[in-house]
C-alpha cells in the first residue's frame, strides 16, 4: 500500500481545499441552479490554465487571440495554475468561471459538490504522462522504497501513480511538490522519479537524465486517456451559454492551429511559458513533449467512471464519485456541427 509523505506544501493545498469547501456551503446544501436564466452575453469570463504543453490550446488560443475574437466584447480575465485543487478551488469558490483542468480534478469538483458546482463541456489533450526515474531503476520492484513525486495532491498524476502503485503492490513514498521544485529534486538525488505531465516529463528526462519507466497510455486503450479537458461553473454555464458556445469556438480555432500549424504552434507555446515561467524549453524537451500529447475537443467520456473508480484504488477518496451527468456537450456538438466535424460521444456522462 502507497505511504504518502505529507509535506507542508500538501498540508497547505488540504487546508487550502478546506477553506475553499467552506466557502460553498450553498452548494453543499444541495441548491440547484436549475432555475438560474439566461442572462446573455457575460461582461467578462475567468478562464484558468497551467503553464504545461498539455494545457497547449489554451496557451494558443490566449496568445494567439482566438478566445478574445470569439468573445467580442466579454473580457477574457485568464488565470494560471500550478494544478488542478488549486483551480478547483477558484471554481467552488465563485472565482473561476471556466478552467481547462485534469480529468481527476474535475471529477473531484463534480463530487465535492454533490454534482451541481461544475459541467464537463470539452476534451483539450489527450496523453503527456509519464513515470521518468533514475536510470539505474530497471523495474517497477526497484521502486519499493524510493521517494516519488507528483504535481500535487489528488491531481490528475497524484491519482494515476497511486493507482499504478496500489496494482502493482509497491511501497513507495509519494511526495505532492510542483513540476519545476521535482526537477531540482530529482538533480540533487532527494527524489528517484517523478509522474509528470508535459512538458515536464521531457526535461526530466533531456535535461537531468531521467529515463521512462512507464508512460501512461500503455494503461489506457488505443493509447487515449483525458490528461486536459474543460469544465465550467454550472451557473455560469446557464446564465452565459453564448459566452460559453464562443470560447469553445476559440478553444477549436486553437486546436485546429496547434495541430495544423506545429511549428509555429510550438513557438507560441514555448513564449507562453517563457511568459509565465520565466524560462522557455530547449527545442529537445519542445519537441519531444508535442510528440506525446494529442490536441483533441473528445474528452473520452467513456474514461470517467473508471478515472472515478481509480481515485479509490489510489486512496485519495473512499468511495467512487457519481460521475452520471457530469457532462454537457451540447454548446461543443453545436460548435463541432458548425464547423462541418463530427458530434462527440457522451457515452451516457451527460444523464443522470
Amino acid at each position: 500500500m502507497t505511504t504518502t509523505r505529507r509535506t507542508l506544501i500538501t498540508s497547505l493545498v488540504a487546508l487550502t481545499a478546506l477553506t475553499a469547501l467552506s466557502g460553498c456551503s450553498r452548494i453543499d446544501r444541495g441548491d440547484s441552479t436549475a432555475g438560474v436564466q439566461d442572462k446573455g452575453a457575460a461582461a467578462e469570463v475567468r478562464l484558468g490554465y497551467f503553464p504545461n504543453v498539455t494545457h497547449a490550446t489554451a496557451l494558443i488560443g490566449v496568445d494567439k487571440g482566438f478566445f478574445a475574437k470569439e468573445l467580442g466584447d466579454t473580457k477574457l480575465v485568464a488565470q494560471t495554475f500550478n494544478a488542478g485543487p488549486d483551480a478547483v478551488n477558484a471554481l467552488l469558490g465563485s472565482s473561476l468561471d471556466v478552467s481547462y483542468i485534469g480529468s481527476g480534478p474535475a471529477i473531484n469538483a463534480y463530487a465535492k459538490s454533490n454534482g451541481e458546482a461544475v459541467k464537463l463541456v470539452s476534451g483539450a489533450t489527450s496523453g503527456g504522462a509519464q513515470l521518468v526515474v533514475k536510470p539505474e531503476i530497471t523495474s517497477p520492484a526497484d521502486l519499493k522504497g524510493k521517494v516519488l513525486t507528483t504535481p500535487q495532491l489528488g491531481n490528475t498524476q497524484d491519482v494515476a501513480l497511486k493507482k499504478w502503485l496500489s496494482d502493482e503492490k509497491l511501497d513507495v513514498q509519494v511526495t505532492n511538490v510542483e513540476n519545476a521544485q521535482s526537477l531540482d529534486l530529482f538533480r540533487r538525488g532527494d527524489i528517484q522519479g517523478a509522474w509528470a505531465p508535459e512538458p515536464w516529463s521531457s526535461r526530466l528526462v533531456l535535461d537531468a537524465g531521467a529515463k521512462v519507466l512507464l508512460d501512461e497510455e500503455s494503461l489506457w486503450e488505443d493509447g487515449k486517456f483525458p490528461t486536459t479537458v474543460m469544465i465550467v461553473r454550472t451557473q455560469f454555464l446557464r446564465e452565459h451559454p453564448q459566452t460559453v458556445e464562443a470560447l469553445l469556438r476559440g478553444h477549436l480555432a486553437a486546436t485546429d492551429f496547434g495541430r495544423d500549424n506545429k511549428v509555429e504552434a510550438k513557438q507560441l507555446v514555448n513564449n507562453a511559458l517563457k511568459q509565465l515561467t520565466g524560462k522557455a524549453l530547449g527545442e529537445q524537451v519542445l519537441d519531444r513533449a508535442f510528440d506525446n500529447i494529442e490536441l483533441t475537443l473528445d474528452p473520452q467520456a467513456k474514461s470517467f467512471p473508471r478515472l472515478a473508480q481509480d481515485a479509490v484504488t489510489a486512496g485519495v477518496v473512499k468511495e467512487a464519485a457519481d460521475v452520471a451527468g457530469l457532462a454537457d456537450f451540447t454548446l461543443l456538438n453545436k460548435v463541432l456541427s458548425a464547423a462541418g466535424k463530427p458530434a462527440v460521444d457522451t457515452a451516457g456522462l451527460d444523464r443522470k
